[in-house]
C-alpha cells in the first residue's frame, strides 16, 4: 500500500503533471501540434490518475527510441 500512497500524493501528482506539460511544450516547439494538444489533455488526466501520466511518458520514450 506504500506504493499506492506514494503515487497518490500531491507531490507525485504535481511532478507528473509538470513533466507531461514540459513534454507538451517540447512537442509544440517542434511543430507537433496534435501531440502537444494530446499531452495537455493527458496532463489534466494525470492530475487525477498519476499512472496515466507515467504511462504516457514511457510511451513517448519508446516512440523517440530512448532519446532524451
Amino acid at each position: 500500500m506504500v506504493f499506492k500512497k506514494l503515487l497518490g500524493s500531491t507531490t507525485t501528482r504535481s511532478l507528473t503533471v509538470v513533466s507531461v506539460l514540459s513534454e507538451a511544450k517540447r512537442a509544440f516547439s517542434r511543430g507537433k501540434r496534435t501531440r502537444g494538444i494530446l499531452l495537455v489533455g493527458l496532463a489534466a488526466l494525470a492530475w487525477k490518475w498519476t499512472m496515466v501520466g507515467l504511462a504516457a511518458q514511457g510511451v513517448l520514450k519508446l516512440v523517440r527510441g530512448g532519446r532524451g
